[in-house]
């Protein structure tokens, strides 16, 4: 039997023969534009909660929906893969959450658990990962529902809008960075300071690294002196590899901007057994030669999102160090206009949807 609780601010619940509406966003078909409109409100099946969302970050990803980038399928699609809201609702089977739980869900929106990797304890890398928008309908709406496998818990210390940007861009760069070779106090770039970049700033700063920025032109380096790098260069200007040997050398250097040109002309700037972290997603190809990565025996690799339980562990970590995404907030009717924002490049630094509930 499923439980329920009221959800604020939706439809009023009817009889059985009454169907509540939620508000949300739609996309009909590839490179259509974003809708807001009204769709049945969504119930549980069984081991799946029903979320009533409050925030949902608006990432990059989301366009590569929107334009195909994964298919033809499945639209209409409603994007949105940076959830936070309450359990409003639990589906038969479900046990360990409860109505009112504060939750976050993340490019992780369950796996299969019967895969190779998943079998491996690999689930992030499953070969049937749901991902929000994709698998289901995402969080660009007044409800979603979702299997318990995606959710993690959202501490008390934060708020819904800084708590959605975590379960993507902040998890991606919390993961890369805890999980390569390098100690507090060596010296991590962080190329590219956007929605991803200005989070990994913050990040190694607070696990204790000696951090410098790499970007293209001056505006940003006061920012990025202010969210924690100690050093800034500027690719239009100076020699990035030449510069960071002059400053002993990356350990790793983390390339969350999507640009592999600059990936290339910074790997040089490596230290022995240094590595190049890649988060920035682009098709384009980086290039390097056996002599480089040889000499010193360097490393490049790829770094994906993180399951449920890393973005919990991430948002732990966000509470208690007191790192925050840099957000600019619009409502869920404004969707279409903040989205339109993120793809000129207009906003500073992860835009973030709320959901008015009185």
């Amino acid at each position: 039997m499923r439980r329920a609780m009221p959800a604020v601010g939706n439809s009023t619940r009817g009889g059985p023969f009454v169907t509540s509406m939620i508000r949300a966003v739609q996309v009909s078909r590839v490179n259509a534009p974003l809708r807001v409109v009204d769709l049945p409100e969504p119930s549980p099946g069984y081991g799946k909660v029903r979320i009533a969302v409050e925030a949902c970050g608006i990432c990059g990803s989301d366009v590569a929906m929107v334009q195909g980038g994964f298919g033809d399928g499945p639209f209409p699609l409603t994007p949105g893969h940076e959830i936070a809201g309450r359990i409003d609702m639990l589906g038969d089977g479900v046990e360990g959450w409860q109505l009112g739980d504060r939750v976050a869900v993340g490019w992780f929106g369950g796996n299969d658990g019967t895969c190779q990797s998943c079998r491996e304890g690999d689930a992030i890398n499953c070969v049937n990962l749901q991902v929000p928008g994709l698998a289901y309908p995402g969080g660009y709406a007044g409800s979603t529902v979702v299997p318990t496998s995606a959710l993690a818990r959202i501490p008390g210390e934060l708020t819904f809008a800084e708590a959605a940007p975590m379960g993507c861009a902040g998890v991606t760069v919390f993961n890369a960075l805890r999980r390569t070779s390098a100690w507090p106090g060596d010296l991590v770039a962080v190329l590219g300071l956007g929605g991803l970049g200005h989070l990994a700033v913050q990040f190694a700063d607070k696990m204790g690294f000696d951090v410098v920025v790499i970007d293209r032109g001056g505006k940003k380096e006061a920012t990025a002196k202010q969210l924690g790098a100690r050093h800034y260069l500027d690719s239009t200007v100076q020699d990035v590899a030449e510069e960071l040997r002059a400053l002993g050398g990356a350990k790793v250097i983390l390339a969350t901007a999507p640009q592999p040109a600059a990936m290339t002309a910074a790997i040089d700037g490596l230290r022995a057994r240094g590595e190049l972290v890649v988060v920035g997603f682009s098709p384009e190809k980086i290039e390097v030669s056996p002599v480089q990565l040889i000499t010193g025996q360097k490393t490049l690799r790829g770094h994906n999102a993180g399951t449920s339980r890393e973005v919990e562990e991430t948002l732990r970590f966000v509470a208690q160090s007191g790192v925050r995404a840099i957000t600019e907030q619009a409502s869920l009717e404004d969707a279409p206009q903040a989205f339109d924002e993120m793809l000129a490049g207009a906003t500073r630094f992860r835009g973030v949807l709320t959901t008015a509930r009185s």
